[in-house]
């Protein structure tokens, strides 16, 4: 296998992809699950969509349209609520369907042929570029620099927003910062599991480490390491056995959650 990965650019750069995604998943997951915004950051990853489109149709790299368009989606939901009563959940609503419908029209009025957006919608780590894994990276860099420069601040606000507020920290400015975090993990994930399937990616990594530590940077440790551990055996087995690979990765993901909580309990009981 070794030889092979040595063999094939593709391999080398699906391996540097798994381990650049599960930095962000480990970091940006934890503080979603913490923070209940497992939705929003669904409705970010549909409303990306619809910057693949505008990429297919202005003739430029699909995955900085999604980049602009999961920023503008995550701003635009923290404007929409704080600025009206409208639940959040009916904003997200929105901009998911909003983004998708743009995406499908971009592409419909492409020139030419329809261009393949599987790899996009459902993942597929052996068609990273170059180009993805820098931007991949420099997202990377600014979001593990962020959460650190400022990791008391976000851990002040993941647990007692009203207790952040008082002590004066500005939690709108933090909420804006979080959703901008959740926008740039949705963007690295695109290519290695796809927008329908990147929720489960952000989420299952921290729910495992949630069942052996609550110390907010152990898990954000633990969910690095499930995330690259789920990457490097997905990759391995779709490559063996000729399946999609973004799909493989969420069902190893998801066994070793039912596996995990399974011998948790039953060490529990013995205990």
């Amino acid at each position: 296998m070794i030889d092979i990965i040595l063999k094939y650019k593709f391999l080398q750069h699906a391996i540097i992809s798994g381990f650049l995604a599960s930095i962000i998943c480990g970091i940006i997951g934890t503080i979603i699950v913490e923070k209940k915004l497992v939705m929003l950051s669904g409705g970010i990853a549909h409303a990306s969509f619809g910057g693949i489109g505008m990429g297919y149709f202005l003739n430029i790299e699909p995955i900085i349209g999604a980049f602009i368009f999961a920023i503008a989606s995550s701003l635009g939901v923290v404007t929409i609520k704080e600025k009206s009563k409208i639940n959040t959940d009916t904003i997200i609503g929105m901009f998911w369907v909003l983004g998708m419908a743009l995406g499908i029209v971009f592409i419909s009025l492409t020139p030419g042929y329809p261009p393949d957006v599987s790899s996009y919608l459902f993942g597929d780590i052996l068609t990273v570029s170059k180009i993805d894994l820098y931007i991949m990276a420099i997202l990377d860099c600014i979001v593990v620099f962020m959460v650190f420069a400022f990791f008391d601040y976000i851990k002040s606000y993941l647990f007692d927003k009203e207790f952040s507020n008082c002590i004066g920290i500005n939690v709108k400015l933090m909420e804006y910062i979080v959703f901008l975090f959740i926008a740039c993990s949705v963007v690295v994930l695109i290519k290695v599991v796809g927008i329908m399937l990147v929720i489960a990616l952000l989420t299952v990594p921290p729910a495992i480490s949630k069942l052996f530590t609550y110390d907010l940077k152990k898990i954000m440790g633990l969910s690095i390491v499930f995330g690259l551990l789920f990457s490097l055996i997905g990759l391995y087995i779709s490559y063996k056995l000729h399946i999609a690979s973004g799909a493989t990765i969420i069902i190893v993901a998801v066994c070793s959650y039912i596996i995990s909580l399974f011998f948790t309990r039953v060490l529990k009981r013995n205990a």
